[in-house]
């Protein structure tokens, strides 16, 4: 019997229940907690049947963004719940989201995160809690604005790397555990 797909209101209750927990709640990104509180955050669920249409809907979330004005839809996270399953697959499909950024002529004006329930930092082992830094409830492409990505980071110092670094330790002091257990619905 073939397992019940998950709906779209459910991937948006997920994705919220993990930005709200992990991502605000930890504070793993700076800049997060404003524009979402702000309903900035576009969260858009792709039911693409393959990648070739899957990027049709990043062309389309890229367009919004670029002719969009940031205090409307300051960022969009693009989420695919079945598409790739593997997160090395995901992982070298994002050389082609980067060719996509720079076919819209956005390379300097919007950057693509990426987040995968299996994500893993290369060069660190599947089960490091560093890894939970870009994990996701879904295969995940955060589009972020370039500028709202430099004003976050001037308003924690101007260091990229010392955010980094403060996320780790903040995962390591919560645990494996810590992390199952807040993201674990009430």
């Amino acid at each position: 019997m073939p397992a019940m797909e998950v709906t779209d209101e459910q991937v948006l209750a997920d994705t919220r229940h993990w930005i709200e927990r992990a991502v605000i709640g930890l504070n793993l990104c700076p800049f997060a907690r404003s524009v979402y509180v702000k309903n900035q955050v576009r969260i858009v669920v792709s039911r693409a049947r393959h990648a070739d249409a899957f990027l049709d809907d990043l062309d389309r979330e890229l367009e919004l963004l670029r002719n969009t004005p940031a205090d409307e839809v300051d960022t969009t996270l693009l989420v695919h719940p079945t598409l790739f399953p593997d997160f090395f697959v995901f992982n070298d499909f994002l050389d082609v989201v980067d060719d996509v950024v720079a076919e819209h002529e956005l390379e300097g004006v919007i950057q693509v995160a990426s987040f995968h329930p299996d994500f893993q930092f290369e060069g660190v082992e599947a089960d490091d809690i560093s890894n939970a830094t870009n994990r996701a409830p879904y295969p995940t492409l955060h589009l972020l604005r370039e500028d709202s990505v430099s004003r976050a980071v001037e308003s924690e110092g101007g260091d990229a790397q010392a955010i980094v670094e403060r996320n780790i330790r903040t995962l390591r002091e919560l645990g494996p555990e810590g992390w199952k257990n807040l993201l674990s619905k009430p």
